[in-house]
């Protein structure tokens, strides 16, 4: 039984460091939720705190679900590394007279361990898994002015342990569609363990943003920076700042855009002696057809590889 217990404890820090391969930082209990939701996020390297028509936002800032356009579904699935793999579903839509309603699932597969015993006895098999299901809200204050909130159940599970948390998300948005110019913020994963695995109970990765959009004057462009993990407790206000994000998308045509990000986190976090290759870069693309749009990502990790996400959603 000891034996067990250890391994199953190396799987638990095994998928703690998956997911912080994604969080680039400190590990806490459920680091998944650092993880980006949807191609079209994680090809603007996070920057989607302002972010439009994309019920994805459920997971980055609650308020910007009052400005989509009508009921809009995705499904999106995320390859990792180690052959681990994501999927998410996320859906919103809005109730006259009430307000505008959205919700998501993402759930992480890690696949098959085996298990045994301190000797070395192997004693079968046993998995892993993630999931998060967020339902938020969001309405119009004034004019310009949105705020939303979340709630979010938290689940864990390696081989018969599981671990259960409750969470909120607050945001905040401030658009100017005349000025194409937005900027809002997020506090997210508020809250705490409901049951653990051994007893101890530990933070979920609390998130502070804040972030910006705009369309520069001529330009085809809607660029995207934002600031992120503001209550991370540290030293300096170097280390407070080096948590930011930029990401651009490219509108060429009716159906084609293209996207770029930048993350510094990640890019000093997997800086192996003098080099990073291509580390914290992302890069996608997204095809509209009709009601559908089709998003890729791709994010570097340099030398540590890189992650495919895809994602396919509509106006329903």
């Amino acid at each position: 039984m000891k034996g067990t217990r250890i391994l199953l404890l190396s799987a638990v820090i095994g998928t703690f460091a998956v997911s912080e391969l994604q969080a680039a930082g400190t590990t806490t209990a459920f680091s998944f939720l650092r993880n980006d939701v949807g191609a079209r996020a994680a090809a603007l390297a996070g920057s989607f705190l302002t972010a439009a028509d994309d019920p994805n936002v459920v997971f980055y800032n609650p308020a910007c679900l009052a400005i989509i356009s009508d009921s809009r579904g995705s499904v999106g699935f995320f390859k990792n590394l180690l052959d681990i793999n994501t999927g998410s579903v996320a859906y919103s839509t809005e109730f006259p007279g009430i307000g505008r309603f959205g919700a998501g699932i993402v759930y992480t597969d890690y696949g098959s361990f085996t298990e045994m015993d301190a000797v070395g006895n192997q004693l079968g098999t046993f998995g892993a898994r993630d999931l998060a299901l967020s339902v938020g809200y969001a309405i119009s204050l004034q004019e310009n002015l949105y705020v939303g909130g979340a709630v979010k159940f938290i689940y864990s599970g390696i081989a018969t342990y599981t671990s259960t948390a409750v969470a909120g998300d607050l945001g905040i948005l401030y658009a100017v569609p005349d000025s194409r110019f937005a900027v809002g913020a997020s506090v997210r994963n508020l809250g705490a363990q409901l049951s653990t695995y051994n007893g101890l109970r530990e933070d979920l990765p609390l998130d502070v943003s804040i972030g910006a959009s705009v369309v520069p004057k001529g330009l085809p462009l809607l660029l995207n920076v934002g600031f992120h993990r503001l209550a991370d407790d540290v030293s300096t206000v170097a280390d407070r700042l080096r948590f930011f994000t930029v990401g651009g998308e490219f509108t060429l045509s009716r159906v084609l855009q293209l996207r770029f990000g930048f993350d510094n986190a990640k890019r000093k976090d997997f800086k192996i002696g003098t080099s990073a290759d291509l580390a914290g870069f992302s890069a996608g693309v997204g095809i509209l057809v009709s009601s559908y749009r089709i998003d890729y990502a791709l994010s570097s990790l340099g030398k540590a590889g890189a992650l495919h996400r895809i994602s396919v959603g509509t106006s329903l």
